[in-house]
């Protein structure tokens, strides 16, 4: 289990390693690309060795990739749905290029359309994203918190896709998101109940990584709002549950908590995975 950070790469891709060496991070998270829209930057091959070296200088162990807040693979819109399918592919090759482990995304939103030809829809996408794709970084689904009409919020959701890529993709577990969709995380017999739930209809082989964040709304909400480590709903004891339930042992978690609070939020994740190890 490492512990780390989305970070920022402002001044070039290059700087992020440092940032998350500097905030006590063993892996970290980024985007590799301006998250609300625009181009993404050349990766020359001096950008990625440089990125190489900086990781190692940072002892860094792994390193993954956010997808830009604005790919829905659920889209109607003509413009939007194949330029979230061009965008996360180019995601993949980015991170392959530059040794990431894993690229994740949301989902999208399936606005009026029906639940089940929206999914269709979104299946059909990541088929088109994983086609020819040979890079070694893997595509993984984030849970999303359930609003409306997102799509992810349930382990059935997102059991239709990775089944449907048969085995290429992963699950990304969002702590405050799976929280607020209404699953319990407040106690070792809810952590637990939940992990047997997900192994039942998704299969835990398929959990590769979690976002660690608490949650500023209530259990079953369906709102997406994080919050520093124990100032949430979650709580303190519900992250003990989570870091010492046996079967996340192997899983790395990134905070996506606030800039500020990251230092302590990682220190604090640190002492429970101790107490774990004991």
């Amino acid at each position: 289990m490492l512990l780390g950070a989305h970070v920022s790469i402002q001044g070039g891709l290059p700087k992020a390693p440092e940032r998350a060496a500097d905030l006590g991070c063993e892996c970290f998270q980024i985007f590799t690309r301006s998250p609300r829209g625009g181009p993404a930057g050349e990766l020359t091959g001096e950008i990625i060795r440089d990125f190489r070296l900086a990781c190692d200088r940072a002892k860094q162990q792994a390193w993954y990739i956010h997808t830009p807040y604005y790919i829905n693979l659920a889209s109607a819109d003509r413009r939007i749905y194949p330029a979230s399918i061009r965008v996360v592919r180019e995601e993949l090759e980015r991170g392959s290029a530059i040794g990431a482990s894993a690229v994740m995304t949301h989902l999208g939103s399936a606005g009026d359309a029906s639940r089940a030809e929206v999914l269709r829809k979104v299946i059909a996408g990541v088929k088109k994203i994983l086609s020819g794709y040979r890079g070694a970084t893997r595509l993984l689904v984030e849970i999303a918190a359930g609003s409306g009409g997102i799509l992810g919020g349930s382990f059935e959701e997102l059991a239709a896709v990775v089944k449907a890529a048969r085995g290429r993709i992963g699950v990304c577990f969002d702590t405050q998101h799976a929280f607020a969709s209404g699953y319990e995380l407040r106690t070792p017999v809810g952590v637990a109940a939940t992990l047997d739930a997900f192994d039942a209809v998704i299969g835990l082989e398929h959990l590769e990584l979690s976002h660690c964040n608490d949650s500023l709304t209530p259990f079953g909400s369906h709102k997406d709002r994080h919050s520093n480590i124990g100032e949430g709903e979650i709580g303190r004891k519900g992250f003990g549950a989570i870091l010492q339930e046996p079967r996340l042992k192997n899983i790395n978690f990134i905070l996506e908590t606030r800039t500020e609070g990251v230092r302590a939020d990682l220190k604090l994740l640190k002492r429970i995975r101790k107490t774990a190890s004991v």
